[in-house]
This record gives C-alpha cells, sequence and structure tokens, in this order.
C-alpha cells in the first residue's frame, strides 16, 4: 500500500477507539463527579499511562526535536523535564488526592477557596485554568496541523480543525474517565513512535549510524555545542543562556501544578501509581526517548540540512519532513499515529478539566447558586468545553511563535500555582490577600515579559511569573496583613490533618533532611549556571562534552527521584493513609441537589 495509505488506515482505527470511549460515558456517566473528575476511580495502569502522556504531548514529539535542530544541543537541557515535571508531582500530588478525599474537593478552585477563605482565590484558578488550556493544547492543535499537511497532504487548517473535532468529541461526550483512557494507548502510540522514527534516522545510511552521528556533531560550529554563558543583560531573549534554561525548566515544573493537573488528582481512585509514575514512566522511560531519540532526529536534521538533503523553515517542520523521508508505509503509520496521539494525549484533558473548572467554579457556583441536577451541570460543563476547544482552535489558527514558546507562555499559568500550593500543601504562611494579589501580579507579569518584553535578562516568563507572586505574597505578610480569625482556625484544621496523615517514618524524615541539599545541588549542574561547566567537563561513548554532562545528570536525577518519592516517602502511600483519608471525610463540597 501507499503511504498515505496506512498513514490513513491506522488514523480511522484509532479514531474508532476514540469515538467508543467517547460514547460510551455518554451513556454512562450520570453523576457531575462521575464526568468531572471520573467518579474518583482513576485505576492503577490507567493514571501511570494517562498522565505520562498528558505530561509529554505533541510539544515532545514534535517541538522538542525541532528546537534541538534549531538551537542545537544546548536546548537539549530541555529534556531534563522528565525530571522537572513529575518532581512538581512529587511534592504536591499525593496531598492533591489526600486532600480531595478527605474534604470532597471536586475543583482546585474548591481547595484554594476554602483553604485561604477567599473566594478570590477561585476566580485566579478559573483564570489560570482557562489561560493554561487554551494556550497549551493550541499548540498541540498546531503541531497536528504541519503533521497533517507534510505526511497526509492536508491543508493546514483542514488538518488542525479535523483533530480539535476529534479531541472535542470523545471529551465532551464521555468525560475524564474518557480521556484517560484514551490517554493509555495514546502513552503506547507517544513511546514507540519517539523511538522508531529516531532509530531510523540514526541508521539512515545519510547519517551513517552511530559514529557517523557523533562525527558530524562534533564537527558542528560552537553555537550548537556549548551554552552560550551565564546571562544575557537586557531586556529581550539572549538565547539559551544557563539563566534561562533554569527558569526555562521551571515553566515545564507548572504541568503538575496546573490547575488540571490537581483536578486528576482528585480523579485518582489511589495515590499509589504516582511514585511509580513520577520515577519510571516520566523520569526512566520518557527519558531514554528525549536524551536519546529526540536527539538523534533533532541533530540529525542539523546535519541533513547542512548537506543539502533536507529545508525545514521552522522548527515544527523538522519532524514531519524526517518521517516523510525516512520511514516506510507502515512504520510511516505508527510514527504519524503516535504524533497524532501526543497531541490528543495533551489537548484532550486540558480541554475537558478547564471546561469541568470553569462549569464549577463559575456556572455551577455563581449563576446557577449550587442549585440544580447532575444532568445539568454535565450538559453545561460539555459546553464549556466546547468553547475551550474553539478558543483553542483560534489560538493556534493565529499564533505565529515556535510552538515550543507558546508551550513555555501556557505552562507558566501553572508555574504560578505554585504559591497557592505551597500554602495549602506545606503551610507556607502567605495571608489569603496576598495569595490573590500574587496571582494578579503575576499573570500581569506573565504576559508583559512574554508579549511586550520577551524573556528580559534571559529570565523565562515563567521565572518572572513566580518571582512575582511569591515577592508580593511575602511582602502584603511583612506589611502585616492578616488573615480572620476564622481563617486562621481552617488553615490549623487543615495543617494538622494534613501533617498528621502525611507524616513520614524516622527513616522518612532523614532522606527529607538529605534531599534539601540534594535537590537545589542537582538543579544548580544540571539545569542552572553548572551547566556552563558541561560545556568542556566530560565525554563517553563519543558524545559532545555538553551532551555526556546531559546523560550524566540525567542519569544521577533518576537516583534523585527514587530518594525522593521511595525513600524520602515524598510520593509513597501507605494503607493506613488512605483508610484515614476514607474514614475521617470532612466534605465541605456540594455536589448536586438531585439526580
Amino acid at each position: 500500500m501507499e503511504p498515505k495509505t496506512w498513514v490513513f488506515l491506522l488514523l480511522g482505527i484509532y479514531i474508532i477507539y476514540c469515538f467508543w470511549w467517547g460514547l460510551r460515558g455518554f451513556f454512562t456517566e450520570k453523576t457531575a463527579s462521575g464526568y468531572g473528575v471520573a467518579g474518583r476511580s482513576i485505576p492503577f495502569i490507567a493514571f501511570l499511562m494517562a498522565a505520562t502522556a498528558a505530561s509529554f504531548s505533541g510539544w515532545t514529539f514534535v517541538g522538542h526535536p525541532g528546537s534541538i535542530w534549531s538551537a542545537g544541543l544546548v536546548y537539549a537541557f530541555a529534556s531534563m523535564y522528565v525530571l522537572t515535571i513529575p518532581i512538581t508531582g512529587t511534592f504536591f500530588a499525593k496531598r492533591n488526592w489526600l486532600m480531595g478525599k478527605r474534604y470532597g474537593f471536586i475543583t482546585p478552585g474548591d481547595m484554594f477557596a476554602y483553604y485561604y477563605n477567599n473566594e478570590a482565590v477561585r476566580w485566579l484558578t478559573v483564570i489560570a485554568a482557562f489561560l493554561y488550556s487554551i494556550f497549551y493544547s493550541g499548540l498541540q492543535l498546531i503541531t497536528a496541523a504541519k503533521l497533517f499537511y507534510w505526511v497526509a497532504g492536508i491543508p493546514q487548517n483542514i488538518g488542525l480543525i479535523f483533530i480539535a473535532f476529534i479531541v472535542w468529541f470523545y471529551v465532551v461526550t464521555g468525560g475524564l474517565r474518557a480521556s484517560t483512557w484514551v490517554g493509555v494507548i495514546q502513552f503506547v502510540l507517544l513511546v514507540s513512535g519517539i523511538i522508531l522514527l529516531g532509530f531510523y534516522v540514526l541508521k539512515s545510511d545519510l547519517i551513517g549510524g552511530w559514529s557517523g552521528l557523533t562525527q558530524s556533531i562534533n564537527a558542528l560550529d560552537q553555537q550548537y555545542t556549548s551554552v552560550p554563558g551565564l546571562i544575557h543583560w537586557g531586556l529581550g531573549s539572549g538565547g539559551w543562556t544557563a539563566i534561562m534554561i533554569l527558569t526555562y525548566m521551571f515553566a515545564l515544573m507548572g504541568i503538575q501544578s496546573s490547575p488540571a493537573f490537581t483536578l486528576w488528582n482528585f480523579g485518582m481512585k489511589s495515590p499509589k501509581p504516582l511514585a511509580w509514575q513520577q520515577v519510571f514512566m516520566s523520569t526512566f522511560v520518557v527519558g531514554v526517548c528525549l536524551f536519546f531519540f529526540t536527539a538523534f532526529q533533532g541533530m540529525g536534521a542539523r546535519i541533513l540540512q547542512m548537506a543539502g538533503e533536507i529545508a525545514p523553515k521552522v522548527d515544527s517542520d523538522v519532524v514531519p519532513m524526517l518521517m516523510v523521508k525516512f520511514l516506510p508505509g507502515p512504520i510511516l503509520g505508527i510514527v504519524f499515529l503516535g504524533a497524532i496521539a501526543a497531541i490528543h494525549s495533551t489537548a484532550a484533558p486540558y480541554i475537558g478539566t478547564g471546561g469541568t473548572i470553569i462549569q464549577r467554579d463559575f456556572w455551577w457556583r455563581y449563576v446557577r447558586k449550587q442549585t440544580g441536577t447532575h444532568a445539568e451541570q454535565i450538559w453545561t460543563n460539555r459546553i464549556f468545553a466546547t468553547i475551550l476547544a474553539a478558543a483553542a482552535v483560534i489560538v493556534s489558527l493565529t499564533s505565529t511563535d515556535a510552538i515550543v514558546m507558546i508551550g513555555g507562555f501556557a505552562t507558566a499559568f501553572g508555574t504560578i500555582m505554585y504559591l497557592a500550593l505551597l500554602g495549602v500543601h506545606w503551610g507556607f504562611r502567605f495571608p489569603s490577600i496576598g495569595v490573590v494579589l500574587g496571582l494578579v501580579s503575576a499573570i500581569i507579569v506573565c504576559f508583559i515579559t512574554y508579549y511586550i518584553y520577551q524573556y528580559p535578562l534571559s529570565i523565562h516568563t515563567a521565572g518572572w511569573g513566580i518571582f512575582t507572586a511569591l515577592a508580593v505574597a511575602y511582602a502584603c505578610r511583612g506589611l502585616g496583613f492578616k488573615d480572620s480569625e476564622e481563617t486562621i482556625n481552617r488553615q490549623k484544621e487543615v495543617r494538622q490533618w494534613l501533617d498528621s496523615v502525611d507524616a513520614p517514618s524516622a527513616n522518612g524524615r532523614k532522606w527529607r533532611s538529605r534531599m534539601k541539599i540534594v535537590v537545589p545541588l542537582w538543579f544548580f549542574f544540571a539545569l542552572g549556571p553548572g551547566v556552563l561547566i558541561g560545556n568542556t567537563a566530560i565525554t563517553f561513548c563519543g558524545f559532545p562534552a555538553i551532551w555526556s554532562w546531559q546523560i550524566l545528570w540525567w542519569i544521577l536525577g533518576i537516583v534523585m527521584m527514587w530518594a525522593l518519592c521511595f525513600k524520602a516517602e515524598m510520593a509513597t502511600t501507605t494503607e493506613e493513609q488512605i483508610r484515614r483519608a476514607d474514614t475521617e471525610a470532612l466534605d465541605v463540597t456540594k455536589e448536586a441537589d438531585i439526580a
């Protein structure tokens, strides 16, 4: 069969699978929590795979290799997001589940508004969720449009709208459960597609296998194989300096602190998969894909371009061009499907959870005054998910930036949620007004440092956003702003229960003390100023020095994540903790009047 025939055949099978789960949810989901948080019943393996797929998206599949082609191995430091994304989950995910289980929270706005006793925090969470959803989902659709054009010859806008329709259908019909189970197969396709394409590029005669690739990379200009400096002293971006790399990772840490992921944590049947998702699936499995196979693609594309074999104009052209040039028919179909699955795996849950958050925290609470049936909530949820999908399409049709930059801007709205999460889960003492003003200021600063002065001092938008949020919150505390006695007592009760139920063992406390030193050191050398050492420090197996440095600190990072999750007990959960969360319920959230 012709390569395009394989593409459309496999795509058709995949669409049938997506539609089946959507229709299944349409006829089975009868409650607001069933539709919005999957009835708090997402099983171990489903979360393990779907959450990983949602974290590593079309951005990973297409944007990441494209940016390595554009900027060289200096951008490959971004591969460390296989560690920085799940490290956020390590700090917050288990406690999100415990809080949701005990207090009956459906949305993160429920949790923040309750803890801070301030409805303005709920509204700001809705705004952050909206901005995150439309920009992050929009970049996925941009990626899809490129793929359809290069691989199938379909005009970009038509391909974009087609993919948006598929996402919209199974999200609005099936809810979070459908998105999760579709995410399972999406994870398999995502990993398979990245590995297959990287393998075919590496083994091609034009690249010459491992020795040919490494020799060609070592012969490249220094701009592709070294970090240019520590910081850029100017109002505009100075490229991938050490400070830019570090603060760009702050942006990607925002994926699992986003309102969408908090809501997903509420939907888990058990928090037991968290540690395995963070250490094995994200850090190791996806790490292998990024540190090797996406690098093969990106640097291979640079070598091929210099040889006159391909001529990409922008980062999103690279992967589709490689697919068309190197992959035989059936493999092209599988890899194309992997890319589409990667796009869907991220766009779907963010559109779905964004719709749930807007419906619950705006429509249900303020328009309907917490009245109405489960059916009404489900249908209004579908309407808001539809609005988000349409907004994401508009973003994708009007954006001209590189897709990784759009993604970084989107995830910055997840990073600023660190402010609220640090207070709820780890007792940082911000007055409620400080959290409100901090989030408002951070949202404004995010737009200024992206659209007006992009990355001043080569500090990413997310870095400026979270710095502003924390500075304003602490300033309010320093100025003497205090919460009401009711708020203080409520927070005290939450703190006492959460610290009691999630208290580490004696050995866990020892490891937590050690990790307070290990984690900052790892960030300094793997992503911070220490990356400058990696320009010349070590080489092995023919790798350039900078690539060798990245792989070394990735391996050390796997050990660090294992220690954090299992030895320091940051992500492990005992049966006693689960029992207490279930039996010591203090449900403060109204779900619906009647069925």
